[in-house]
């Protein structure tokens, strides 16, 4: 979102300009004053009845008189109404929540019924930053029943999960754009990795894939190109062709290493798209895959006995390094020596490359941080009511956590 004609710096220096005028304005003798008698009146500093909540009641009304005063040319009680062409009709009460909880304010109306408050405009009931506090509370995996608790008990406001709703559908547009925006023509790399969601799919709750592709473009930023949703079938060399197609129909012309975790009819569907592309095994995956089959005990010694292999200088070295873990471990742990043989031929390509590009292969801080933030908010969901539902929260969760998308 932008601001027109005003840039963010701006925006602040302003808003803390308006600040100190506001405490010049307002003595601290006054502050204690007015701290004074709500202590001496029983009244709390915050709360549905609180004196914020109050305070917040009587600028807002006096904002709005304010408004209504400029609107009409002439303020209240002046000589200059009578005879105007409009004047004041009273007012009507409006609950507004704020980030001091919900306040009662009267709003003013005029006979002619053309007055269009700006403060607290009509039809507007959340003042603040409510709004972008449920879209983060929401991006952090909370679900609706615990955004309504919590908005409630801290702020005392009331909210139904259908506003919950449309506040954080407002992103949907938003997603489209995402997902059909133009990709630089090469990415050095380009990471495939899934999460399992449970979405209900004609009354019937299944277990999906969410494919995520990442690319670290030629000036070494990682972005999410995109995320797609697969059926039960959808590990296959037809559905990775559709996916991939996609991304090169968006710009991706091509990409030097693909790192994925041995998916389906994966490899084939690269070459097919890139045929130049080098299809690599990521080598975090790798690792973390064999480590399953090693004791908590042992797995320090063994993390530390895999590390010669994956920074080897060439093949020959990564090879040897292999064996001496074969004759320490081996016997103990076959599994995890299968889980390397097995995976050889993709793993030693990127052993070729210089350690710079290495480092991005195997040192994926930055993904698996991401990785890390979507599996968490979505482990808070029992299951999701549509496919909607789950890439909403998943764009909101890349956006919180503050990868380039």
């Amino acid at each position: 979102m932008s601001t027109e004609g005003t840039s963010d710096g701006s925006l602040e220096a302003g808003a803390e300009a308006a600040a100190r005028r506001l405490a010049a304005m307002v003595s601290p003798e006054v502050i204690d004053r007015i701290l004074a008698d709500a202590q001496a009146s029983g009244m709390p500093l915050d709360g549905a009845n609180g004196l914020l909540s109050q305070m917040t009641k009587a600028f807002l009304e006096r904002a709005l008189g304010a408004e209504m005063d400029d609107h009409l040319g002439y303020e209240k009680g002046d000589p200059a109404g009578p005879g105007s062409p409009d004047s004041r009709n009273g007012s009507y009460a409006k609950t507004v929540t704020t980030n001091s909880g919900p306040v009662r304010i009267s709003v003013p109306r005029d006979r002619n019924g053309e007055f269009t408050p700006k403060i607290v405009p009509k039809g507007q009931r959340r003042l603040g930053q409510i709004d972008d506090m449920i879209l983060s509370l929401y991006a952090r995996g909370m679900t609706t029943r615990d955004i309504r608790a919590h908005l409630e008990e801290v702020y005392g406001a009331r909210v139904s999960p259908e506003l919950i709703s449309r506040v954080t559908d407002v992103v949907t547009d938003e997603i489209a754009d995402w997902q059909n925006r133009p990709l630089d023509s090469l990415y050095v790399i380009c990471y495939v990795d899934a999460l399992v969601v449970k979405i209900r799919t004609e009354g019937v709750v299944c277990k999906r894939p969410v494919y995520i592709v990442t690319g670290v473009d030629v000036d070494g930023y990682k972005h999410v190109l995109g995320m797609w949703i697969g059926a039960s079938e959808g590990e296959s060399k037809a559905y990775w062709l559709t996916v991939l197609t996609e991304l090169r129909n968006r710009g991706v012309d091509d990409v030097l290493i693909v790192c994925c975790d041995g998916l389906t009819g994966l490899p084939d569907a690269i070459t097919t798209v890139w045929p130049r592309a080098e299809v690599q095994t990521c080598v975090i995956h790798l690792i973390r895959n064999s480590m399953k089959y090693v004791s908590y005990s042992d797995r320090k010694a063994v993390a530390a006995a895999l590390k010669p292999i994956y920074c080897a200088v060439n093949e020959q070295a990564a090879k040897a390094a292999l064996e001496k873990l074969r004759g320490e471990w081996g016997r103990k742990y076959p599994g995890m020596l299968a889980a390397w043989d097995r995976t050889w031929d993709e793993f030693i390509p990127f052993l070729k490359y210089p350690k710079e590009i290495r480092k991005v292969v195997y040192t994926t801080n930055a993904i698996e941080s991401l990785n890390f933030q979507l599996r968490k908010i979505t482990k808070n969901r029992g299951h999701f009511p549509s496919e909607e539902a789950v890439v909403k929260l998943l764009y909101l969760g890349i956006e919180g956590a503050r990868f380039s998308v």
